[in-house]
Parts: structure tokens; C-alpha cells; sequence
């Protein structure tokens, strides 16, 4: 039996996905790419905003035709189907089963019936990687206690409920041995990291764990303002393999608008504990993600949000335009802003947010940078790889390597940067 799957949404999500195809590890299930070839097909779906879930029905639908070739079974998990199992079962009967997140502790029962293969591990006790050997993503919880207003992912995923420290600290360890270099620490919320479980915020003495391992980087993702507390930000100092890299979603510049979203502090806390990490650490990257269009947003308040983005200077800014989702404080919400509208002023913001990334580029002309090589690009005789600067999920920009030399893929140089675009830096090998 060939089985084939498709992982969807964030890096969280292929985290689930990965335990999936380890759970049939020594079964007599093969993993197969080609969809024409397979006899299952699992869609690990995203639920989060409407493009999301856009996405998911279109890849559903998809799927869907190739039961006239060999497909036997299509089933659908994740974060749609805790969302929208019935109104599914009702709309896509095509699909054979959709399975709900609060199903996973017994998904290998589930597994076995549909299936009818017996050899299938639970979910959770093993783990096939399908990111590159050399980086590889450690989800330290599920769930969320932030309320946000304009966020689904409580209602999907429920509260926080993190891992304890001895179980990640083991995973790590397993992951390095496997050749893992760059070990990515997520979770909805990687500050909170430990408060449902200890009592208080245990992401410092997570990642004195996770230091012990020697990998190369050890990058944090996620991290909420007002969360990176003193101890936090002095243990990454201190750390050996625990990179400088700070992804700090803010979401918006100005205090009103943050009340409104129901987050946490101010736009005075949010400048202070940069201007303390840039005061501790020689050169931070600071990374954030903004929303345009949220409810009550007026000229006024996106100024704010534009002279904070100018004040700061971020090395790498996401945003998105507001989506509406049903079951969320911000859903009944009056005062809407037109798409259209949210849309040229995240085009506004985003143009900003290139002047200024263009700016701190040209800065690195002539630097040494540490680059993570990833592919080969034959048309251009090149290789692509990652600074320091970007993680590894596209959203940061990457470093083009132009060299006689055969670079190995997934190895590290030191290189020398001698142009830039936009986002992209261009570099030689140093020793060239």
C-alpha cells in the first residue's frame, strides 16, 4: 500500500505531520509522492484564516479526483478538521474521514481500522523528518492561553500545554544525531513556554538544555513582548549555540488598536525590550509580523504603526490583512475596514519595510557572514543558502553563492557579501 501526504499551514503543523509518517514507520505502508501512485492520501490541513482554509478545501477537492486512478482513501486532519469536522462530512463526502486534533491520542487505532495494517505506532512516539537532515523544528507546546482577538488557533488548539523540558531535551539530543545543525525552537507562544506545566516561564532553562547539544544555531521563533523577561534575554547571551535571533510578533503600533486586539503591554514596552536586547547583544535581528485592516483601524493609528516600523528599523517584517473569523472576540466587531483598503496599507507598509531592509543590507557589504548552504541553482551556477539573518521558513531573504568551488549542501561557510537587492545578499566564498 503506497500512502502519500500533504502537510499544510505553518511549521507547527509539519511538526504533527512528521509524526504522522513516523507512525508508519515499520509498517508495510510506503511513503509515495506522486499522488497518481497512491492508494491513501492524508491532507494535514491549516484552519487559521480564510486563505488558509481556502487553500485546504482546493487541495481536498484535489485529491479528490485521483479516486478515479488507484486512490483508495482520502482523510483529512488537522487544524480544519477540528474546526469544521461536520459541516465537512456534509459538504465533501469524497472524503473517507476527517479526523479532529482531539483525536490524535487514538489516531493509531483510527489508522489501523481504516487502514487495516496493524504495524502502526502512535502518534507522538516517532518522528520521520521530511525538512532537509541539517535543520529541523522543536514544537515545545501546542495550544495557546493568549487570547487575541482576531486569533483562531485557542479555539482549534486549545490552551497551552507544553512538553516537559526532559522529553524536548531527548528529541533534541535524537535530532543531532540524526545530523540535525540548526535546531528551530517553536510554539505558538515559545515565551509562555512551561507556565501551564512548572508554574512559571520555563524557556530559559529549556534552551541552558538545549545549549548543551552542540548544534550550530539554535534559533527561537515566536516570542511575545512582554514575555522576554531579564532571564530570558541573559540565558540566549550567555549560550554558546543560542543565535541572537528575535521573532517578536507586535502585531500593531499603537496602544488603542492593541487594547482593541486584546495584547498584552504597549508600544512603550514593546520599544524597550529591543532597545534591551540591542543593548545587550552586538547584533540582534529583530523580526515581527504587523496586521493592517483590523477592526477600528484608522489613518491615524496605521501613522503610529508606519512612524514605529520607521523608529525601530526591523531586519525582517511580515504582515497580513485582517481575516474574519467566526468564534473570535474581534468577529462582531464593528467599525470594518474595506479589504481594499487593508490592502493598500499593507502595500504601504511593506514598501517602508523594504527601503528599510535595503538600507541595514548595504550595511553588510564587505561583512563575513556564516552561511548555511541549502541548493545548488544550475541555471545560474550558484548556490543559495542562509545567513544568521533568516529562518528557515521564506520569509527572511537568503544569500547567493557564486563559486568555482563544489559547496556540500547543508554545510556552513564563511563568506563575504559584496552586493544586495532588496532582500537578498549576494557573496563570495571567503577564502575566494
Amino acid at each position: 500500500m503506497n500512502l502519500g501526504l500533504i502537510s499544510l499551514g505553518c511549521a507547527k503543523n509539519l511538526v504533527d505531520s512528521e509524526h504522522i509518517l513516523g507512525m508508519f514507520k515499520d509498517s508495510d505502508i510506503k511513503i509515495e509522492s506522486d499522488p497518481k501512485k497512491c492508494d491513501v492520501i492524508i491532507i494535514n490541513t491549516c484552519g487559521f484564516i480564510e486563505s488558509a482554509k481556502k487553500e485546504a478545501i482546493d487541495t481536498i477537492l484535489e485529491m479528490a479526483e485521483y479516486k478515479s486512478h488507484r486512490l483508495k482513501k482520502l482523510i483529512v486532519c488537522g487544524c480544519l478538521s477540528q474546526r469544521y469536522k461536520d459541516e465537512l462530512i456534509k459538504e465533501i463526502p469524497e472524503v473517507d474521514a476527517f479526523i479532529k486534533i482531539d483525536d490524535y491520542d487514538r489516531l493509531d487505532k483510527i489508522f489501523k481500522e481504516l487502514l487495516k495494517e496493524e504495524k502502526i505506532k502512535r502518534f507522538k512516539d516517532t518522528r520521520e523528518l521530511v525538512t532537509p537532515k541539517y535543520f529541523a523544528y522543536l514544537k515545545i507546546s501546542d495550544g495557546c492561553d493568549n487570547r487575541c482577538a482576531y486569533c483562531a488557533i485557542p479555539l482549534i488548539r486549545g490552551n497551552c500545554k507544553s512538553y516537559r523540558i526532559e522529553d524536548l531535551s531527548q528529541e533534541a539530543l535524537e535530532l543531532y544525531k540524526k545530523g540535525v545543525r540548526e535546531l528551530c525552537v517553536i510554539a505558538q507562544d515559545t515565551t509562555y513556554y512551561g507556565h501551564d506545566l512548572y508554574g512559571e516561564f520555563k524557556l530559559a532553562e529549556l534552551l541552558k538544555e538545549l545549549d548543551k547539544i552542540p548544534f550550530e544555531w539554535i534559533r527561537v521563533l515566536y516570542m511575545y513582548p512582554d514575555e522576554i523577561t531579564d532571564e530570558l534575554l541573559y540565558t540566549m547571551k550567555q549560550a554558546k549555540h543560542v543565535i541572537p535571533y528575535f521573532d517578536i510578533p507586535i502585531q500593531y503600533g499603537n496602544d488603542e488598536m492593541l487594547r482593541l486586539m486584546n495584547r498584552r503591554g504597549s508600544v512603550k514596552l514593546i520599544k524597550e525590550r529591543i532597545a534591551m536586547i540591542r543593548e545587550l547583544f552586538e547584533e540582534p535581528i529583530i523580526r515581527t509580523t504587523l496586521i493592517t485592516g483590523f477592526p477600528h483601524e484608522t489613518e491615524k493609528t496605521f501613522a503610529d504603526t508606519l512612524d514605529l516600523v520607521k523608529e525601530i528599523g526591523f531586519d525582517s517584517l511580515g504582515a497580513f490583512t485582517y481575516s474574519k473569523e467566526e468564534g473570535t472576540k474581534a468577529y462582531d466587531m464593528t467599525e470594518e475596514v474595506e479589504p481594499e483598503l487593508a490592502l493598500r496599507r499593507y502595500e504601504t507598509l511593506m514598501q517602508l519595510q523594504s527601503q528599510i531592509v535595503r538600507e541595514l543590507n548595504e550595511k553588510k557589504v564587505g561583512k563575513i557572514l556564516k552561511v548555511l548552504v541549502e541548493k545548488k541553482e544550475e541555471l545560474f551556477d550558484r548556490y543559495i543558502g542562509r545567513s544568521i539573518y533568516s529562518a528557515p521558513d521564506d520569509v527572511d531573504g537568503k544569500v547567493y553563492i557564486k563559486t568555482k568551488e563544489a559547496l556540500e549542501i547543508g554545510s556552513f561557510y564563511d563568506c563575504i557579501v559584496e552586493s544586495t537587492d532588496t532582500y537578498d545578499l549576494y557573496a563570495k566564498l571567503k577564502e575566494e
